[in-house]
């Protein structure tokens, strides 16, 4: 059974009242929550929160294996599996960054019982008629000598290379978030070069189920997107109680 190693699992009260799942995104683990999660744990209205985080498979301390695939079949069989484990009672909200958002608008889109709502900063959101474009396939070329530049490994690291492929690059993504059901918060930054943020006005109109906040910052998660996440939640925490 594929499962992922959960790396953080903390509420500031006995008795929480939502829980929030972390995914993160390509090439990264679940570290890179350390910092939004210290800053809204630091929030006395979202002391009834459980904040959780998971390391993709490949990534972090979670499996890694040439006999894996590294797709979203995996990883989202692996996520359920890990959110199962979690035996919560309380509503649930994923959390992504990044690819991370793209994993957990999937999951939502096929376990709509499961999740309440999604909060995705700094997700990719390609037009599927855009993966036709020379300029597209420059695009992924040069991320993947970016960070093949950052560090040898990715250029033969299978769960680096096909999440790239199967995940990132998938063209049925957009789709994806056009038929989501549940409610969806995108933050992301007006200066990110990665996303293609040109593209989220229309899908904010496409899908009346999705908000979008823009703030002045690039891709990470940065003291620009955490104040942004606490009305949210707090928003949810009245909903459920």
């Amino acid at each position: 059974m594929l499962k992922l190693t959960k790396t953080y699992d903390h509420c500031q009260s006995k008795k929480p009242e939502l829980t929030v799942v972390c995914v993160h995104g390509i090439a990264d683990d679940s570290s890179r929550f350390v910092k939004p999660l210290t800053y809204l744990e630091g929030a006395t209205s979202l002391k009834n929160v459980r904040f959780v985080c998971f390391d993709l498979l490949g990534s972090g301390k979670s499996t890694c294996s040439d006999k894996l695939n590294y797709d979203f079949k995996e990883q989202l069989e692996a996520l359920e599996n890990s959110i199962n484990a979690l035996k919560t009672k309380t509503p649930l909200v994923l959390m992504g960054h990044s690819m991370g958002c793209l994993i957990s608008a999937r999951f939502a889109d096929t376990h709509k019982r499961m999740v309440k709502e999604l909060i995705l900063v700094s997700p990719p959101v390609f037009r599927p008629e855009e993966f036709d474009s020379p300029k597209m396939a420059a695009g992924k070329e040069g991320f993947r000598q970016l960070m093949i530049l950052k560090d040898s490994k990715y250029k033969k690291d299978k769960a680096f290379n096909n999440e790239l492929e199967k995940i990132v690059f998938n063209k049925h993504n957009y789709n994806v978030y056009t038929r989501l059901t549940r409610p969806t918060t995108i933050i992301y930054g007006a200066t990110d070069q990665i996303i293609a943020g040109y593209n989220i006005p229309g899908l904010v109109k496409l899908n009346p189920k999705i908000t979008a906040i823009k703030t002045p910052g690039t891709h990470g998660i940065g003291h620009d997107k955490y104040p942004k996440i606490v009305p949210i939640l707090e928003r949810i925490l009245n909903e459920v109680v």
